[in-house]
């Protein structure tokens, strides 16, 4: 297991193919674990060329966890919001680009393509739009702009998010059947979820860390964020963006209004794919990643 000094916190991380490759720099979404990036997925992206890097975010996985930090009280964080203050959160997501800013800087990479899926999207788009000297592309996946006009998550999705899971270490199996039953709802239909891995990812991420508290705190940065399009207008570098037909959590209007948001911008709509990466579209994800990165000038270390 690797760790980095980054922005004051412990990042763990570890990576495929050359190191003196090209940079892509993967980017988790809430709540969830490097280990999400499957290791084939990595290995494809290091098939083409490039070095790969994967990490946890804080409060997530192996790396520095606020603890410290009761998670927020949700209520009371919505009721501010809507009363037009800015609650006060342990960190935001500058704060986590700022981490993963750190990581590059301890690995002495100089610039990097950046790939975040959902959370990790918002993280890659702060990135791009507030460090432009150290991204060399931007692929943001199953995201966001924050445009408070964009629909919303659906309501019965929304609800299991939001709902409290099973204890893994007294009910495991109820744990496993909370955690896939929301993972089938938000796959889409056009690409089951391979039930047997997906137990086996959420034993392996409980094994690494366990903290409820953590993706609290997550969401607590997210919802702070505010509306990032006037930022997101500043971005020159070649940018993907990537959304899936079926999503119900961050629906894909979300995902044009990113395009739309950052000049130049690609949008690819999936059929049939929701908020999940699943392994029958790595290929395809992976090509149009390595498409948008040729876009770039080359990396330099």
């Amino acid at each position: 297991m690797n760790i980095a000094k980054a922005n004051g916190i412990d990042l763990t991380w570890d990576h495929f193919g050359r190191e003196g490759d090209p940079t892509i720099l993967l980017i988790a979404g809430l709540g969830v674990q490097m280990i999400r990036w499957a290791v084939p997925f990595c290995e494809e992206l290091a098939a083409r060329g490039y070095h790969v890097i994967r990490f946890d975010n804080r409060d997530a996985g192996c790396s520095t966890h606020f603890s410290q930090h009761a998670p927020p009280d949700f209520g009371a964080l919505a009721a501010a919001l809507m009363a037009g203050r800015r609650p006060e959160v342990p960190y935001a997501l500058h704060d986590m680009a700022a981490d993963a800013i750190g990581l590059l800087d301890a690995r002495a990479i100089d610039r990097a393509h950046v790939v975040g899926l959902s959370m990790g999207g918002m993280i890659a788009q702060i990135m791009a739009s507030e460090h432009p000297e150290r991204v060399l592309s931007l692929t943001s996946i199953m995201s966001g702009t924050g445009n408070p006009a964009l629909p919303q998550a659906e309501p019965d999705v929304m609800a299991m998010m939001m709902r409290p899971a099973p204890d893994p270490v007294s009910d495991e199996a109820g744990f496993l059947a909370h955690g896939l039953a929301f993972t089938r709802r938000i796959a889409g239909l056009g690409h089951p979820v391979d039930e047997a891995a997906h137990r086996l990812l959420v034993l392996e991420e409980v094994a690494r860390a366990y903290d409820p508290g953590g993706a609290g705190r997550q969401i607590a940065a997210m919802a702070v964020a505010g509306d990032r399009r006037a930022r997101l207008a500043t971005i020159g570098v070649p940018t993907l963006v990537i959304h899936g037909a079926d999503d119900p959590l961050i629906p894909p209007a979300c995902g044009a209004d990113t395009a739309t948001s950052i000049p130049g911008a690609e949008f690819m709509l999936i059929d049939g794919m929701g908020h999940h990466l699943p392994a029958t579209l790595h290929g395809t994800v992976a090509d149009a990643i390595d498409r948008v990165a040729k876009r770039a000038p080359p990396n330099i270390r």
